[in-house]
């Protein structure tokens, strides 16, 4: 067994700096100078070195301090040491200056309308960032969430169970929408009176969409003829398109079909209903460089890019 691998462990960083000094300049007193400690403490840091690896490192003659053949040996290891700290030193830098490395990322599923855009535009800022992101329903998003998955989520309900960091993002406008062939869409400033009889398509009951507007509902005493639950905005929109009923969707969803005529945003009273997209992280989770400067672009410039998507 080697010197350096036998006790390394009990050495502390501070006291293989201190060899480092005291063997390059051959003198205790000169190391205290240049390290801003006092000559005894740096006899007592070296006393306990040795000790700590049971062996001799200095012969003293006269005031000039030598190595001993375990000291020569052991100052390559140090050396060795120190080189690979300043590597990583400089990884780190040139990480942070770069920004570098992977982001993991998770959505709500409205937010597959979006959050590609976002990444597009942030990885021309920034290459060297590699993402990997999750678009899953609201029950998946939280599960993730507790297990600590992730760098950053966007959600439209910040689950109540789990400690996270919540910062507020965008505005969500969820409107109703119907088929350009629909009754109801050459009509304007409708009441909710003339939606009570119309069929609704919706998201599934666990969906943020779905938890708004019941809430919206409950407060207004109004309850809808739901025709159909479904998991997935895509195929809602298909339905919808094809004039099977109305359904209430964010604006990020429907603005391309809105665009070209396929759907037709009503003009209801109390809509669009007014929710919130809100970036959230595990309180204690570390937040890499790239996750650092991910956040500061959603912060800055993410509602800029996302309302060029809403206006398509």
């Amino acid at each position: 067994m080697t010197l350096a691998s036998r006790s390394l462990r009990n050495v502390s960083f501070r006291q293989l700096q201190v060899f480092e000094c005291v063997a390059r300049l051959g003198n205790f007193t000169a190391a205290s100078r240049e390290l801003f400690i006092t000559q005894p403490t740096v006899s007592m840091q070296m006393k306990k070195l040795e000790e700590c690896l049971n062996t001799r490192l200095f012969e003293q003659v006269g005031r000039q301090v030598h190595l001993t053949y375990e000291g020569r040996e052991f100052l390559k290891t140090c050396r060795e040491i120190f080189a690979c700290v300043t590597r990583f030193d400089e990884h780190i830098s040139n990480r942070i200056d770069t920004v570098s490395g992977p982001l993991t990322l998770a959505g709500a599923t409205t937010t597959e309308y979006f959050v590609p855009v976002l990444l597009g535009v942030f990885k021309k800022l920034y290459p060297q960032v590699t993402f990997s992101l999750s678009i899953v329903d609201r029950e998946n998003l939280s599960r993730r969430l507790q297990d600590n998955l992730d760098d950053l989520c966007l959600i439209d309900q910040v689950p109540s169970d789990i400690e996270v960091n919540v910062i507020p993002f965008i505005k969500n406008p969820l409107v109703i929408v119907a088929s350009s062939d629909h009754p109801l869409a050459r009509r304007e400033d409708l009441s909710m009176d003339a939606i009570k009889t119309e069929t609704f398509l919706l998201r599934e009951r666990t969906s943020g969409t779905r938890i708004a507007l019941k809430r919206f509902l409950d407060g207004q005493e109004i309850t809808l003829n739901i025709g159909m639950e479904l998991s997935s905005n895509e195929a809602l929109k298909h339905a919808v398109a094809s004039n099977m009923g109305l359904s209430v969707l964010s604006r990020y969803c429907v603005a391309r079909e809105c665009e070209r005529g396929e759907l037709v945003e009503l003009n209801i009273e109390g809509f669009p209903l007014m929710e919130c997209w809100y970036i959230v992280h595990p309180k204690d989770r570390y937040m890499s460089p790239a996750a650092k400067v991910f956040l500061r672009f959603l912060q800055e410039e993410g509602a800029e890019v996302i309302e060029n998507i809403a206006r398509g």
